[in-house]
């Protein structure tokens, strides 16, 4: 089952992330959401259940 652990608030957002937990060998999903006020998609980050554990640990250490 996937889990949703982040909402990103752009595509930069989006990028930044996905390629930190890709690097780190996590599966990754992406599902656009919506559009901000920006005009820019929200976009849903997602990862395996097994995996959000280790996948929370390196949200915590990217700096936006």
């Amino acid at each position: 089952m996937w889990t949703v652990i982040h909402v990103a608030q752009n595509s930069e957002e989006k990028d930044k992330i996905y390629n930190a937990l890709t690097e780190q060998g996590l599966l990754v999903k992406v599902r656009q959401i919506g559009k901000g006020k920006n005009g820019q998609g929200i976009f849903e980050i997602l990862v395996p259940q097994s995996e959000v554990d280790d996948a929370c640990i390196i949200l915590t250490s990217i700096t936006y």
